[in-house]
This record gives C-alpha cells, structure tokens and sequence, in this order.
C-alpha cells in the first residue's frame, strides 16, 4: 500500500481501440476482441469482414473523433461463427379486464466476429 498521500503509479498499457458502427449499433473495438452483432447474411466462417464506419479513434490517449466518421480508419474482423441464435425473448400484452392476452416471441440472430486490428 502506498504511503499516505501519495498516489501509486501503475504501469498502464494503453490499447488502441475505435468505436464503429455496425448495421446501426455502436462497438468498441478492441484487437483480439469478440462481438456479436447483427446477423450478417453473407457471412462466411473465417472469411475477413471490414467496417469503414468508424466514429472514434483511440491511439495511446490520441483521440480522433470523425465528423461523422474518421477518414482512412477501418476496423478488420474476422467471421467466427456466421450463425448465432440469442436467447429467447417472449413478447406478452394484456389487455387488463378485457379478456385479451397475446404471447409471441423470438430468437434474435446474431453473427460472431472478432477483431484482428484497427487501422487509422
């Protein structure tokens, strides 16, 4: 523990990372990391998917953010599992003293990627 008053000084790895939009929704992308994102249909395992549409830029503490979006800077990934089903959601409405109930539900699909690098 540290001596009263004195704050300790770790030694911290800063990683690059990028927020990117993906079919509508924001990630951080970090290298090394998995997403699951919106089902992409064209998706093959193991093939290379790349997403332009980044929206912020994190280098060593030297941040890009875009105008909408930073120029030149891609997100690399790889498909893993081109399928993925989530868990089940059941949608249920009721109409209170109506005599009026309905129950549906679904699985949402998603598609596993991870990156391989960031690129700005």
């Amino acid at each position: 523990m540290p001596p009263r008053g004195k704050t300790p000084k770790y030694n911290k790895k800063s990683k690059m990372y990028a927020i990117v939009e993906i079919q509508g929704q924001q990630f951080k992308a970090e290298q090394g990391k998995k997403l699951f994102v919106h089902h992409i249909k064209d998706a093959e395992a193991g093939k290379t998917v790349e997403f332009d549409k980044v929206l912020l830029v994190d280098a060593d503490g030297a941040v890009k953010v875009g105008a909408p979006t930073v120029e030149g800077a891609k997100v690399v990934c790889e498909v893993v599992n081109p399928l993925v089903k989530g868990d089940k959601v059941i949608v249920f409405k009721m109409k209170r003293r109506k005599d009026s109930r309905s129950r549906n539900g679904h699985r949402e699909q998603f598609t596993e990627v991870e990156i391989k690098s960031v690129i700005a």
